[in-house]
């Protein structure tokens, strides 16, 4: 007979079809069985539709009476968008729940699995954790820090160039590549750069298939009022992130024109405090962002000990003249020598360049993978 981890691992795989898909909440996959096998199963497709296990209850009808109930997260036990899960498990008769953890949100973290208890329903918790925190690590670290996942993105030439002279092609990395690093922002809830990425690129940040916040990091508001993303993004969609320095006409007319506009205390410099953004990001039900540049932000937000991973496009050239990677600077670098690690977590060959993401040792526990 399959194992309690075998159905489990199941359920992990159904809540991944909606990856980039269901935040602010969790990514979440149900597996219904009964006498060993499997009646009915569920995943949370989207915010505001069934929660998994009321979709498999649903398929299951009257066969989940007496089964067990697999699920990748704590069911919830509050009103929400959705009806507590717990009462619609309850009145369908399973007599066992197996969940690979507890739920961190404070309003149920324990609560579904002590009326399960004394409702005689037998609760097993642990089976396969680790795979399903991995499901969720932006709900995770907002629930438990208040702060947004946060991913930093750099593309680099073997001789460490994020820049390529002027007058060669602006591309470090190759068209394929590009394709497919533009498909990864849909896992993301928003896309952060600074403003010299905006003046020097005047980038779109679409993410195919998604509508997704973009974020700005503009600390005195030099952004162009006819800058390309205002024509092409809904301006609700847009956060301008600044600080006292701004002109305030122009904070006025800015949100005139529906954008959000943040004013954050400064850090050294005259630049915004990334964490203070970050923290009111997460009041706003954004989860994940992705750090698109410039070198300026990503080495701020590394400073700030912000970044949970770092996705790295390795390019096979050698450009020789060009911009390198910025380094941290100021009174923390000191102190990130001593306290910031990153390991590897995944390699993946694109043909012709290389993805590499790395771990923060603060984040999720990395496995080395080498894709193909």
């Amino acid at each position: 007979m399959a194992s309690d981890a075998y159905f489990m691992q199941r359920a992990i795989h159904l809540a991944r079809k909606a990856e980039g898909k269901t935040s602010p909440n969790p990514l979440v996959g149900c597996v219904i069985v009964r006498n060993g096998r499997v009646v009915a199963e569920g995943w949370h497709k989207k915010c505001g539709a069934d929660h998994a296990e009321v979709m498999a209850l649903k398929k299951a009808g009257a066969s989940a009476r007496g089964a067990t109930l697999y699920v990748t997260l704590e069911p919830c036990s509050h009103w929400g968008r959705t009806p507590p899960c717990v009462e619609a498990i309850l009145n369908a008769g399973i007599s066992r729940v197996v969940a690979a953890m507890r739920d961190p949100n404070p309003v149920n973290n324990g609560r579904s699995f002590r009326r399960f208890k004394r409702a005689r329903v037998e609760v097993l918790v642990g089976v396969c954790e680790e795979e399903a925190r991995a499901l969720n690590p932006g709900f995770l670290k907002v629930m438990t820090a208040g702060l947004p996942f946060v991913v930093a993105k750099s593309a680099q030439s073997l001789d460490g160039r994020t820049v390529t002279p002027r007058g060669r092609s602006p591309w470090i990395t190759a068209p394929s590549t590009r394709d497919w690093a533009r498909k990864k922002r849909r896992l993301f809830d928003a896309i952060l750069v600074g403003i010299d990425t905006v003046i020097e690129d005047d980038p779109r940040l679409h993410a195919p298939g998604k509508r997704i916040k973009k974020v700005i990091v503009d600390s005195r508001l030099r952004i162009p009022v006819r800058a390309r993303m205002f024509e092409e993004t809904p301006p609700e969609d847009i956060i301008l992130a600044t600080t006292s320095r701004a002109p305030l006409a122009k904070v006025e007319l800015l949100k005139e024109k529906g954008l959000r506009v943040l004013v954050c205390p400064q850090r050294a410099g005259g630049r915004v405090r990334l964490r203070f953004l970050f923290k009111e990001l997460a009041k706003s039900g954004i989860a994940s962002i992705l750090i698109e540049g410039g070198s300026r932000i990503i080495a701020g937000a590394l400073e700030e000990g912000l970044v949970d991973r770092l996705h790295l496009y390795l390019s096979p050239r050698v450009i020789g003249k060009g911009r390198s990677a910025r380094r941290p600077e100021g009174s923390h670098v000191r102190r990130m020598a001593r306290d910031l690690r990153f390991e590897i977590r995944d390699i993946h060959p694109l043909q012709p360049d290389v993805f590499i993401e790395l771990c923060s040792q603060g984040s999720l526990k990395p496995q080395v993978r080498f894709s193909r």
